[in-house]
C-alpha cells in the first residue's frame, strides 16, 4: 500500500510541500486540509496590493485546479481538523470524520490576536482573505482610518490607507516600534516615512479604549487623547493555531515545538511548518519560531525532503529573511538585528531614500543586514551571512556600492 501524507493547513507553507513532495519523487498519496473555503492564497499582498485593489484574487492564489490535478494534490476545504490522534495516526474533522495518514504535516499558520477593546462594528482584524474583503470596502468608503499597531502589518496598512487617500493615525505603545527589530536609529527613519507621507504617529502610548461603531469610532489613548476614526485597524500579533492539537501529546509551547528536522518533539513522522512551528535552530542552539513567508517557503522544501527520505534528514538551519513594502520603500532584512549589539549605517549620498544597516552580536561579529530600497546591496551581504563573520567585509562592500 502506498503512503499517505496529510497536510494540515492550506498556507503557502501547506501546498508549498505538498508540492515539493512531488517534485522530490513522492509517490504517495497527498491531501491538504483547510479551514477555509476558499482556494489556497498567498498572504503578504492582503495588507498591500490586494487591499488596494491594484492586485485580484486570481493573482494570488497559491495553486490552480489545473495544477492539484495535474500533481495529483487532493485539497479539502472548509473543513477544520479538531484533533489528531497520534497513535491511531487520524486527523478528525469537526464533523466526526477522520483522515488516516502514515505522514502529517502541521501547517495550520497563526491568526491575528483579537482586539481586546469592545466596539459594536467598524473595528477589523487583518489576517484572512475575508478580513481583507471587508478591511477593503470598509477602507472605500470611509475618510478616515486609525491603526492600533506600528508593526509590519499596521504600518502597511497605514501606508495602503494613506495612498487611497485616508486621513491616517497609527498608535504604538513603543516610542519607535520598528526599533524593536532594527535598533531606534533606524526605526525613527521609519517614523519619519510615516510623517512624510501625512501619517500621524502616536507612539509611545498606548489604547485605553475603543468606542463607537462604523463611522463614528472614538480611540482614548493612555495619554488622554482621544482619536476620531471612521473605522479602527487593530494589528497587535497574531496566536499560533495549536489548539485543535491540545489533546494530542505533542508538545505545545507558543507553536508546536519540534526539532531541528522540524518533525515535532518525540515523533518521527509528524512535521511542523511555517508560522506554527517552533523548532531547534541548529546556528542559533534555541527554540525559534518565524513569522514570514519566505521562512515557510523554505520550511516545506525541508520537510518534503525529511519525508521522502526520512533515514537521512536535512536540519533546518536558515538565515531569517523578511520584506516589508511601506509607501515607496521597499524593506529587506536578513539574519539576526532584534539580539544585535549595535550597527552601522551606509548611506547613498545620491538617494537619501536608499540605505542600510549592518548589524553585529555581542562579540562583534557580524549578525544582520537591513536595507532599504538597495536589492543589490540585500543580495550579496545576505550570501555573506552564511559564510563571512568580519563585519568589516559588508561594510567594505556596501561603501564600494554607493
Amino acid at each position: 500500500m502506498s503512503p499517505k501524507t496529510v497536510i494540515v493547513g492550506g498556507s503557502v507553507g501547506g501546498i508549498r510541500a505538498a508540492q515539493a513532495l512531488r517534485s522530490q519523487g513522492y509517490v504517495g498519496e497527498i491531501v491538504v486540509i483547510d479551514a477555509e473555503p476558499n482556494v489556497p492564497y498567498d498572504k503578504p499582498p492582503l495588507s498591500k496590493g490586494f487591499l488596494n485593489g491594484t492586485i485580484d484574487f486570481d493573482r494570488i492564489q497559491l495553486i490552480s485546479e489545473k495544477e492539484l490535478s495535474d500533481s495529483e494534490i487532493g485539497l479539502v476545504l472548509g473543513q477544520r481538523a479538531a484533533a489528531v490522534d497520534v497513535s491511531e495516526k487520524v486527523v478528525r474533522l469537526d464533523g466526526g470524520h477522520g483522515v488516516g495518514y502514515d505522514d502529517l504535516v502541521i501547517a495550520t499558520g497563526v491568526r491575528a490576536r483579537p482586539s481586546p477593546w469592545n466596539a459594536s462594528e467598524g473595528v477589523h482584524l487583518l489576517r484572512t482573505l475575508d478580513d481583507a474583503q471587508s478591511l477593503k470596502r470598509d477602507l472605500l468608503e470611509s475618510g478616515s482610518v486609525v491603526v492600533v499597531g506600528g508593526g509590519f502589518i499596521g504600518a502597511e496598512v497605514a501606508a495602503t490607507a494613506s495612498r487611497l487617500g485616508l486621513s491616517v493615525s497609527i498608535v504604538d505603545p513603543l516610542a519607535v516600534p520598528i526599533g524593536r527589530i532594527l535598533g531606534d536609529g533606524v526605526g525613527e527613519r521609519f517614523i519619519g516615512l510615516h510623517h512624510a507621507n501625512g501619517v500621524a504617529t502616536y507612539f509611545g502610548t498606548g489604547v485605553e479604549s475603543i468606542s463607537g461603531s462604523r463611522g463614528n469610532l472614538v480611540v482614548g489613548l493612555t495619554n488622554g487623547i482621544h482619536l476620531s476614526g471612521d473605522i479602527v485597524v487593530v494589528g497587535i500579533g497574531a496566536v499560533p493555531n495549536v489548539e485543535w492539537l491540545a489533546s494530542s501529546g505533542l508538545v505545545l509551547d507558543n507553536g508546536v515545538v519540534c526539532d531541528e528536522f522540524l518533525r515535532a518533539v518525540g515523533q518521527a513522522n509528524i512535521y511542523g511548518i511555517g508560522d506554527v512551528a517552533r523548532w531547534h535552530h541548529p546556528g542559533l542552539r534555541r527554540l525559534v519560531r518565524v513569522e514570514h513567508w519566505t521562512n515557510a517557503i523554505e520550511q516545506a522544501a525541508c520537510v518534503a525532503a525529511n519525508i521522502v527520505n526520512p533515514s537521512n534528514p536535512v536540519s533546518y538551519s536558515p538565515v531569517p529573511y523578511v520584506w516589508s513594502d511601506q509607501y515607496d520603500w521597499k524593506i529587506q532584512i536578513a539574519g539576526e538585528t532584534v539580539d544585535a549589539s549595535s550597527y552601522s549605517l551606509v548611506e547613498d549620498p545620491a538617494n537619501p531614500n536608499r540605505f542600510a544597516a549592518v548589524y553585529v552580536d555581542e562579540a562583534g561579529l557580524y549578525s544582520g543586514i537591513a536595507t532599504v530600497n538597495w536589492p543589490r546591496a540585500m543580495i550579496q551581504c545576505r550570501k555573506l551571512l552564511e559564510t563571512e563573520r568580519d563585519v568589516a567585509v559588508p561594510l567594505a562592500l556596501l561603501r564600494q556600492m554607493v
